[in-house]
């Protein structure tokens, strides 16, 4: 009998083992139970402005039309945002889509099983949802650009966070895929702006501040 309730004891136990999480389940949990707060909860006045934003920021089309800008009206200093920016652009955008897409190969959400409304639809990429390459090249161009023009940082970083943002709302990302996604873009334009340093004073350029 002591045998029977020690032998019931360890399947109950390993039926609990079995049952408990591991801490990356418990976060990718997390992960969906923000990502469905988020899709069942109404903003009607919100939907078509996010949906707009995330598809103008398609292919960096955001970041282009703003480095046109700059360039064309902020000078030398303009100039060189621009060029700052769009550099840590294509560096951002070559190691998320040639590199950790492929890597760790998450599937998009399902935003039909969770109910997310279409107002905020956009296109759903055919490509992997980690990390959001979107919200990487938003935080890649405003960390660029920012860096040669201080004045543009804070709007660009507060516009690279709305863009993050919109393409949860829209459902085609979790938010972790646009959490990490902006930490990585923030840590390449640090890198690709500082090589980009070096190989203008390498040139004889002074920098601007």
């Amino acid at each position: 009998m002591r045998w029977r309730l020690r032998a019931s004891c360890s399947c109950q136990n390993r039926r609990v083992e079995q049952r408990t999480p591991t801490r990356p389940e418990e976060i990718e949990r997390l992960d969906v139970a923000v990502y469905a707060a988020i899709a069942r909860t109404p903003t009607p006045s919100l939907d078509a402005g996010m949906a707009r934003l995330s598809a103008a920021a398609d292919y960096s089309r955001l970041s282009i039309g703003t480095a046109t800008v700059m360039a064309l009206a902020g000078g030398e200093r303009g100039r060189r945002a621009a060029v700052s920016g769009l550099v840590s652009v294509a560096v951002t955008s070559a190691v998320v889509n040639l590199g950790l897409k492929r890597v760790w190969r998450r599937p998009r959400p399902d935003r039909v099983a969770h109910e997310v409304p279409e107002l905020r639809h956009v296109p759903m990429p055919s490509t992997r949802s980690f990390p959001s390459g979107h919200s990487a090249a938003a935080f890649a161009f405003a960390g660029g650009a920012g860096k040669e023009m201080t004045a543009a940082s804070l709007p660009l970083h507060a516009l690279a966070t709305v863009v993050a943002y919109s393409r949860v709302h829209s459902g085609v990302h979790y938010p972790l895929d646009a959490l990490v996604g902006a930490v990585l873009g923030s840590v390449v334009s640090q890198v690709s702006s500082h090589e980009l340093d070096r190989i203008r004073n390498g040139r004889g350029g002074t920098r601007r501040r």
